[in-house]
């Protein structure tokens, strides 16, 4: 597990859009790190051992980790369609 962000560092809530097409939600405290995690399937998610990580879609800024977790826990609730209309949204 990496060490914790420093005080004051924003988290962020993200989507992965996979080869398949698939949607992927988290939350991290560096976009670019965890992308580059998950298309190299080193400390990424299963999610993408099927299906590399092709872009990443959407992110949105939290000030912390407990707003960005409920955040994630929201956007993995809503449907496909509504995930897609989120992304058209920024």
């Amino acid at each position: 597990m990496t060490a914790q962000p420093e005080k004051g560092a924003n988290w962020f809530v993200y989507i992965i859009e996979a080869d398949n097409g698939k949607l992927y939600t988290g939350i991290t405290t560096d976009l670019s790190r965890r992308f580059e995690q998950h298309r190299n399937q080193s400390g990424g998610a299963r999610f993408f051992h099927t299906s590399p990580a092709r872009k990443l879609v959407y992110h949105e800024t939290h000030p912390d980790r407990s707003s960005a977790s409920k955040r994630e826990a929201a956007i993995k609730k809503l449907n496909r369609q509504a995930k897609l209309a989120l992304i058209r949204s920024r």
